[in-house]
C-alpha cells in the first residue's frame, strides 16, 4: 500500500536521484513513486526529447502508467533545449507536485540539472548568433585540449570544473565571455536563489561497481536495438535536421546514423554506440564525484531502504 510522506508531516521538499547512465535510477524512482505517493521528475537532458523514446531509455508507455511522469518526451527534436528551460519547466512541475499532493521525485544523470535546481542558476544574456558563429568558426581549428586551454586562460574557475572533452560547455562558456565581457563564472555569482534548499532534500547518488556499469550498458544497449532504436534513429535522420541539433548528440545516435548511411556496419555502429556510453558514463560518475560530493552513496539494490530510511528519519 502507498505511503503517503505528506500525511506523516515529515515533508522533503523533493527526492533527488542522480546517477551514471544505465544505474537503475528510473526504476528506482518509480519504485519509491508507488511506496511514497510520488511522481517521477524527470532531469536528463536528452530523455525531454519525444523522438528517441527508445535510445534515450524513457520510461516505456506501460512504466509511464503505473506512476504519474512530468518532463519526459516534451521537446521537438529541431529546438535545442537549455538549462535554464529545464529549471523553468521544473519549477512549474514541482508547484504542480504539490498542488495535487504528490512527492516530486526528481530522476536523472544531467549533473546541471541537480546543480540548477539546488544552487541556482545564473541569468545570463542570450548570446547572439553571430557570437556564437565567430567562436565556433575559431574553435574548428582547435582540437578539444587546446580549446580547454583557451578557456581556462580567460575563465580559469569554470576550465577547472570542466573536462577537456566536454567540447559543448567549453564553447558555451568562452561564447558567454566573448558575448557578455564577463565569464561565466561572474555571472553565477549572481545566480538567484534556488528552486529547492538541498537540506531539505532528500539526494541520493547510485553507485555501481564499474564492471558492472559497463555489463549493464552493454546489455541495455542491445536490448534498445531489439525495441527499435535503429528505425527510431531512422525516422529521425528522414526530418533533415540542423547537423548541430543537440538531440543528434544522443548517445548511438551517430554511429546509428553513420550506420544508416552505408559508412559502417551495423556491428561497428553497435560497439561504438556501447563505447561512447561507457566514457559518458564515466564522465558523470566523475561530475557526481566532484561536483556532488556531499549528496550520501548507494548501491541500486540498497538505494531504495537508503531512501525510505532518509525520508522517515526527521531532520536534526
Amino acid at each position: 500500500m502507498a505511503i503517503s510522506v505528506l500525511e506523516q508531516g515529515n515533508e522533503p521538499q523533493a527526492v533527488l536521484i542522480a546517477g551514471p547512465t544505465a544505474s537503475g535510477k528510473s526504476a528506482l524512482a518509480m519504485a519509491l513513486a508507488e511506496r511514497l505517493t510520488g511522481i517521477v521528475l524527470n532531469a536528463d537532458s536528452m530523455q525531454v526529447y519525444g523522438d528517441l523514446r527508445v535510445l534515450t531509455a524513457r520510461p516505456t508507455v506501460a512504466e509511464a502508467a503505473r506512476v504519474p511522469h512530468g518532463l519526459y518526451g516534451h521537446v521537438d527534436a529541431d529546438t535545442d533545449y537549455s538549462v535554464g528551460r529545464w529549471l523553468a519547466d521544473a519549477t512549474c512541475a514541482l508547484a504542480a507536485a504539490r498542488e495535487q499532493g504528490l512527492l516530486p521525485i526528481v530522476v536523472g544523470g544531467t549533473g546541471l540539472y541537480f546543480r540548477a535546481l539546488t544552487q541556482g542558476l545564473a541569468e545570463i544574456p542570450p548570446v547572439p548568433e553571430a557570437v556564437r558563429a565567430q567562436v565556433r568558426g575559431m574553435a574548428e581549428a582547435l582540437d578539444n585540449p587546446a580549446l580547454h586551454a583557451r578557456l581556462a586562460a580567460l575563465d580559469p574557475q569554470i576550465a577547472a570544473r570542466l573536462q577537456p572533452n566536454d567540447r559543448q560547455r567549453v564553447l558555451r562558456a568562452l561564447e558567454v565571455i566573448t558575448a557578455t565581457g564577463r565569464s561565466l563564472s561572474e555571472w553565477q555569482k549572481d545566480a538567484p536563489r534556488p528552486v529547492l534548499d538541498a537540506s531539505r532534500c532528500v539526494r541520493l547518488v547510485l553507485e555501481v561497481d564499474r564492471a558492472a556499469l559497463r555489463q549493464r550498458i552493454d546489455t541495455r544497449f542491445a536490448a534498445m536495438m531489439a525495441d527499435g532504436a535503429l528505425e527510431e534513429v531512422r525516422r529521425l535522420a528522414a526530418r533533415r535536421l540542423d547537423p548541430a541539433r543537440t538531440v543528434l548528440k544522443t548517445l548511438g545516435a551517430p554511429a546509428l546514423t553513420r550506420h544508416l548511411n552505408g559508412e559502417m556496419t551495423l556491428e561497428d555502429a553497435i560497439a561504438e554506440g556501447q563505447g561512447d556510453t561507457r566514457r559518458y558514463a564515466k564522465r558523470q560518475e566523475t561530475f557526481f564525484r566532484h561536483q556532488m560530493a556531499d549528496w550520501p552513496r548507494a548501491t541500486p539494490e540498497a538505494a531504495l531502504d537508503a531512501l525510505l530510511g532518509m525520508i522517515n528519519t526527521p531532520s536534526s
